[in-house]
């Protein structure tokens, strides 16, 4: 691994990651093609916050939060911090004074595939995060890592500047390049969905309104009365 510090990195449109921050990971998941998700294992530490922002990247060593020290300071206002480990952890390696740094500098939340603590007290201040465990486990300071190089979460690729959606839901990334492109097409699901969903309020079912119906019969599925089933 490059031991390596990345300034100024490429972000996506601040005005199309505002816009997504409007709907929700799965619409956006789901628009993008079921693309991005970070997986189950990247849950919110408290339930209610949604931030979109856009990535700054941590690869730290497990046990050693180093790195993100020197993440801090390539932070804007608008971001959202990004660590993950070079082999698994869960030690809790962000709390309470991290956040404090972060929000001074407009970061809007947190993603990492390791442990937090200090959990009620990210809660009161209003920090949002999303982790993979929390722990009281402490950690060290001794071990060079890197910032803003891209990383890997549950299969997915992030690069600094990407843009992080995260909700009760889990996470989703969006390529910066893409920003303009999800917001047209989380909007256009958005629509298709309220109609639907107006449909289902008026009574009509979904084997009716996506035309399942015919696929049952293909499928061989039958119909038959309680009766009848006993019967037989």
């Amino acid at each position: 691994m490059r031991t390596v510090v990345v300034t100024n990195p490429p972000r996506a449109d601040a005005a199309a990651v505002d816009a997504l921050a409007g709907y929700g990971v799965a619409t956006v998941h789901e628009a993008m093609g079921r693309t991005g998700y970070l997986g189950p294992s990247i849950r919110p530490v408290h339930l209610g916050a949604s931030v979109a922002g856009t990535a700054v990247t941590v690869l730290s060593w497990p046990g050693d939060n180093l790195m993100i020290h020197v993440a801090v300071e390539q932070c804007r206002p608008g971001d959202v911090l990004v660590v993950t480990t070079t082999s698994p952890s869960t030690d809790g390696m962000f709390g309470e004074l991290f956040a404090t740094a972060l929000q001074y500098r407009g970061v809007r939340g947190l993603v990492i595939d390791a442990g937090v603590r200090d959990v009620a007290e990210l809660h009161a201040m209003g920090f949002p995060a999303w982790s993979a465990a929390v722990s009281a486990q402490g950690t060290v300071k001794a071990t060079p890592g890197a910032v803003n190089v891209p990383v890997t979460i549950g299969g997915q690729l992030i690069r600094p500047g990407d843009v992080i959606l995260a909700d009760d839901d889990g996470v989703v990334r969006v390529e910066r390049e893409a920003a303009a492109t999800a917001v047209q097409a989380a909007r256009a699901r958005e629509e298709k969905e309220a109609a639907t969903r107006a449909a289902f309020q008026q009574g009509e079912l979904g084997l009716d309104r996506y035309g399942l119906r015919p696929r049952l019969a293909e499928m061989g599925i039958e119909y038959v009365d309680y009766a009848e089933y006993e019967g037989s």
